[in-house]
């Protein structure tokens, strides 16, 4: 039995409630990590079988610390474990036993952004929809909410709101059609394609939930609706089911999540056992009691107040500067001597924004003061050129029916396949409604290609045939034989195309070596390795992952409040306090209580970020369009206030005497 004299009494109570629904509401920094892992111990210990435990999550590093945790907990004991694992991954392993019955093959491929905009490009031609009338990433944007909603192809027209929703309805039931001649489906056709599994087929079901005596769900308030319905049935026999989440961190609406799903818990699962973590260990008392103070302004939530277990922090300060410009420069000067005088790790400061382009003054700065720093969330490793070109030809091996991959590596490197000849066969094969290999001789005995091209293409083929059977009939040997393929079809001379530095070549060399020895690690990791297996642990890697999982390598952070959730740094810098920055303008024009409850939780979660030291800053001014405009201070710099009327002690910096004062007090219309 697992020790729980170092978990206080709420922790306590929610480890050892064992059976029913719990609903456990997890403030910032009060240790849910710890009670979800000692209560899968605890169950583990009382007898239940490990195996029948399923724990979902977002993220693969989320789910790796549960798993090690809990082992450790049960002192590395040997034999079935629980399943810890993200509802991506968990739908993928549904859908592989069972998929056939709604007509895709067990060996489907998952499709990433890059595929999903050729397969859209493609959906919008076939409709005469133009580029500038609906891009690609626009009706890819528009389909997943759709299907976040759990809106099928089939009812997407009766949820039409306007005429970019009736051509993207058009669109959506090409895009899927499509999807299903390739055997692929994408990201969110994993959950929408299991929960129609699961409503089609009630012996499926059954089969499920006959798996599972107790079900936990990490970060329970980012659910959308087809997550919720997932777990929701899946539970039905039993009703064991532990969500732990906070409803004060709900900021993932405009990706399809509910804060409804935790606020109704309790509705939805009769007989819920509620139990409040409300002692916070990692924030000073000032800076949580900026933080309820804001929060509270939120109408629409679970009462809870946390409580700091860290007193006499440094004062919360709040600095305004004339322009954006002085605020950048400050606020790395700033960064720059702490790191120098006062001897703190870089690693240790995060500066947060609201939007994508507010670093970039940072970034400048940084630069010129020569402050390390890193930006999170930038471009994925699975987003380089070179990864994807090496992806699709391992697709492409894996799926020959993978039209998306077979185009983007048809003439890359060249091989005498020109666009001409491409758009052709393509046309060709939407004509006949068969694969594009099929059309080869009928276009060849017409003409409609050129000799050389059809050459070319037979011997391309002839290619991919000789690799895809060395890769079923070695799989061991994955990372060889893809080295071997990318020196035959001699992908450096690809490399040389595209960069003329030679930097820049060693650079995109070694992403590829990366990539092989990522291959490498899989085959050694699994008992069974395939070219499947690869492709899909690569896939749901790249979706699963959280930007700000990267290693910190000693550098400052710069990221977005949505990227910074669940992390914490003893100093944060969270600027541009400002009306239409935060809140967003979006959510501001929008007049929707609901947007602006988003943002004010959005800040609340960038306040608990921070450990020790909270510095607020905002411009004073801000260019706009070529134009310096006056700036209003955020509402929220108000609300973090005890009492309504009480000073926002604003520190102004860089102001010279002469200038307008232009921080000067004013009634805030809020």
């Amino acid at each position: 039995m697992p020790d729980l004299s170092g978990l206080n009494a709420p922790q306590r109570e929610a480890v050892c409630t064992s059976s029913g629904p719990l609903l456990v509401l997890a403030g910032a920094g009060t240790g849910k990590t710890r009670v979800i892992t000692y209560r899968m111990a605890r169950l583990i210990a009382e007898g239940v079988r490990p195996d029948r435990i399923l724990s979902v999550t977002f993220t693969n590093k989320a789910a790796r610390e549960m798993r090690e945790r809990t082992m450790q907990l049960l002192g590395g004991r040997r034999g079935p474990r629980p399943l810890v694992t993200t509802f991506h991954s968990w739908c993928v392993r549904v859908l592989r036993e069972d998929i056939e019955v709604l007509g895709w093959p067990k060996q489907f491929t998952i499709y990433d952004r890059g595929d999903q905009e050729a397969t859209a490009r493609r959906a919008l031609r076939d409709i005469r929809v133009a580029e500038q009338s609906m891009r690609p990433a626009d009706l890819i944007g528009r389909i997943s909410r759709w299907k976040m909603a759990g809106i099928t192809e089939d009812r997407a027209a009766d949820a039409v709101e306007s005429d970019f929703d009736s051509l993207a309805a058009m669109a959506y039931r090409r895009y899927q059609q499509q999807l299903r001649a390739a055997g692929a489906v994408d990201f969110d056709d994993l959950l929408l394609l299991t929960v129609r599994l699961f409503r089609t087929c009630p012996d499926v079901l059954q089969k499920h939930q006959s798996r599972y005596d107790h079900v936990q769900i990490d970060e329970y308030q980012d659910t959308n609706a087809v997550q919720f319905e997932l777990m929701a049935r899946l539970v039905e026999p039993h009703g064991n089911i532990c969500v732990v989440g906070d409803d004060d961190q709900s900021i993932y609406g405009w990706r399809g999540a509910e804060v409804e799903h935790i606020l109704n818990f309790a509705s939805r699962f009769p007989g819920t056992r509620t139990v409040r973590l409300e002692n916070n260990y990692r924030c000073t008392d000032t800076i949580i009691r900026h933080a309820n103070c804001l929060v509270r302004h939120n109408r629409h939530r679970h009462d809870k107040r946390l409580v700091a277990h860290k007193h006499q922090g440094a004062p919360v300060r709040h600095l305004v500067f004339p322009d954006e410009t002085k605020e950048a420069e400050h606020v790395v000067g700033e960064i720059a001597w702490i790191l120098s005088e006062l001897r703190v790790h870089p690693g240790d400061v995060a500066v947060l924004f609201r939007t994508n382009e507010q670093p970039r003054l940072f970034e400048a700065e940084m630069r010129r003061q020569k402050v390390p720093y890193r930006l999170v969330g930038g471009q994925s490793f699975f987003d380089r050129r070179e990864i994807r070109d090496v992806l699709a030809y391992l697709k492409v091996l894996a799926s020959p029916s993978d039209e998306s991959s077979l185009l983007r590596i048809i003439n890359t490197p060249a091989r005498g396949i020109g666009t001409s000849s491409t758009e052709k066969l393509v046309a060709l094969a939407v004509q006949r409604g068969v694969s594009l290999w099929d059309v080869i001789p009928e276009a060849a005995a017409s003409g409609t290609v050129p000799d050389r091209a059809v050459a070319a293409l037979t011997e391309f083929r002839r290619l991919l045939n000789r690799y895809r059977t060395e890769m079923q009939e070695q799989p061991s040997r994955l990372p060889e034989i893809t080295q071997r393929l990318l020196t035959e079809i001699r992908y450096e001379t690809e490399i040389e195309r595209q960069y003329r530095e030679e930097t820049q070549r060693e650079q995109r060399r070694a992403v590829v070596e990366d990539l092989i020895n990522s291959i490498g690690q899989y085959v050694e990791r699994e008992a069974s390795p395939s070219l499947h297996g690869f492709l899909e642990t690569a896939a749901l890697m790249d979706r699963d992952e959280d930007p700000a999982d990267e290693p910190n390598t000693g550098q400052v952070a710069l990221m977005t409040l949505h990227s910074a959730k669940g992390l914490e740094f003893p100093r944060v810098y969270l600027v541009g306090m400002e009306e239409n920055l935060l809140p967003h303008r979006r959510s501001v024009e929008s007049g929707l209580e609901k947007d602006i409850c988003e943002e004010r939780r959005l800040c609340y979660v960038g306040i608990t970020r921070a450990m020790d030291h909270l510095t607020l800053t905002r411009a004073a001014t801000r260019m706009k369009w070529g134009k310096r405009r006056e700036s209003m201070p955020s509402r929220f710099l108000f609300e973090m206030q005890e009492s309504p009327g009480d000073d926002l002690n604003e520190e102004r910096v860089g102001y010279d005497e002469a200038e307008h004062d232009m921080a000067a007090d004013f009634d805030a219309p809020f």
